[in-house]
Parts: structure tokens; sequence; C-alpha cells
């Protein structure tokens, strides 16, 4: 599809690949910029629920103005392509830029920060991201932070979750198990109802690769990695990388706690 013009943009390199659709580099022919432009997928496009989910993501993105959640500046349609235009943004997820071994304390809290500020601000708007994980936040070559894909976002008393086209997908009891099987909530990974406190064990989960280089609770295949965030406690970062300060350590535990929905929110006081 390089090199098509889709409305007044031309795709000139794709960036990446998902289970819902292509993303390109484009040059907006009207404005003199470049922007990306996530594409559905051929084989989505005649599907009405995929192309539901990939307006919602548009939605759920445009309702954010934070200067840590990619900005998006329009959904189109045009000769059977959906698409969405969002800020083109050069630089590495951070999937791309974690080290073996984690990264320092320091390092680490600086592209932490924005992303809490970020999830902050998207639950004040209402948006519950649940598929915070690594490959889905991108650092710029200036070294800001950015949120991206919003494919499984869910606006706070929509209905029921539906089974989503970029990540994994597990049938339970309950129902569809939509998320990043590493990353997900003990909730989420139940098919139970989630509200914003999925996302800071979600945040919590980042927060321990980004400091060990090791993933909380991957396992060998992807229901023993649901098993794991379900039962399992994951060693503290601290023992893991004896540079993480005891104060970061509770930070991460406290996020990655299973509680009661009753209970408080995960995030450290």
């Amino acid at each position: 599809m390089t090199g098509r013009t889709i409305s007044h943009y031309e795709l000139v390199e794709q960036l990446g690949e998902g289970g819902m659709g292509l993303v390109y580099k484009a040059r907006d022919l009207r404005l003199g910029r470049f922007v990306a432009v996530k594409v559905l997928a051929p084989g989505k496009a005649s599907d009405p629920e995929r192309r539901r989910r990939f307006a919602q993501e548009a939605k759920a993105a445009s309702a954010l103005d934070h200067p840590n959640v990619l900005t998006v500046h329009e959904i189109g349609h045009e000769d059977g392509v959906d698409f969405i235009v969002a800020e083109y943004v050069p630089g590495r997820t951070l999937a791309q830029l974690l080290p073996r071994h984690g990264l320092p304390p320091a390092e680490a809290l600086r592209l932490a920060i924005p992303i809490a500020d970020a999830l902050a601000a998207t639950h004040a708007a209402g948006v519950i991201h649940r598929d915070l994980k690594p490959a889905n936040v991108m650092v710029s070559d200036s070294g800001i932070v950015k949120i991206l894909d919003f494919g499984l976002a869910r606006f706070v008393d929509h209905g029921p979750p539906t089974e989503g086209g970029e990540t994994a997908v597990v049938l339970t009891k309950e129902g569809a198990v939509v998320g990043t099987c590493a990353y997900m909530s003990p909730e989420q990974a139940e098919g139970r109802e989630v509200d914003p406190r999925s996302d800071v064990f979600s945040f919590g989960a980042v927060l321990y690769e980004m400091v060990t280089g090791r993933k909380a609770f991957a396992r060998e295949s992807p229901s023993a990695t649901i098993a794991a965030v379900l039962r399992d406690e994951p060693a503290p970062a601290r023992e893991v990388s004896g540079a993480v300060p005891p104060e970061l350590d509770r930070v991460i535990s406290r996020c990655l706690r299973r509680i009661p929905r009753s209970a408080s929110s995960r995030w450290p006081t």
C-alpha cells in the first residue's frame, strides 16, 4: 500500500502491523507535514464489530488532551478503507528501548512518571486503556513519552468487554478476556468488569520490567501466564535488581497487589 494516497495523505513508509491494521508514516499533502495513518486491515473491514472497535480507538484517544497521549487528528473512510490519522512521533517503543537487565532506576522513573500522568488523565476522562505494555509506549527521539493504541480502550459505564484484535483473547466462563497476558490485571484475566485500577496493575507490570528487564508474570504459554497473574507473586524487584531503591520497590508491589473490587486504589499514597 506504500505510495498510495488515501484522502490527502500519501503513504510513504510502513511503521508497524497488528491484528487490527497497518500503521504508515504519511505525508499530509495539504499541510505539508508527516502524520501516522493507521489503516484497518482489509480482512477486518467487512466485520462490523472490528469497524466499531476501530472507530472506538479514535474516539477514546481523541477524548484526551495530554502531552503524553498520542494526538488523533481525524478518522475517515475512503474507497472502502477505514483509517485513523494521528501525530507522527519519530522514535522507538519502550519495548525496543529496554535493555536486557533493565534501566537504571532514575532513567526508568524519568519515563514512568509521564506514563502515570497520562494514565491519570485518561482515567479522569472516563477511559480505561486495558492494554498498557512497553510496545504501546513510544519514546520520541527527543525523549518525550507517548501512550499509544487505544484499540482495547473502554469508556466507563459502557457495555461488557468484547474480543479485541491486536492482543491475546482467552475464553473463560465469565466471557472474553482482552488484553496482553503478561500485563493484564487479575480481574481482567478473569473476564470481570474492570476499572482504572486494572491499568494501575498493568503500569506496575511495565515498571517492574523497566527496572529488572524481566516480565513479572511471563511463562511458557499464554494460559500459564494468565495462571501466574491470578495466583503467583513475582519476586520483589529489589531482589531481581539490587539497584532498585526500597521506595520504588514498594511502589511496584503496591501497584501489583491483588485487591477485592471494593478496596481502594492501587496507586501508592
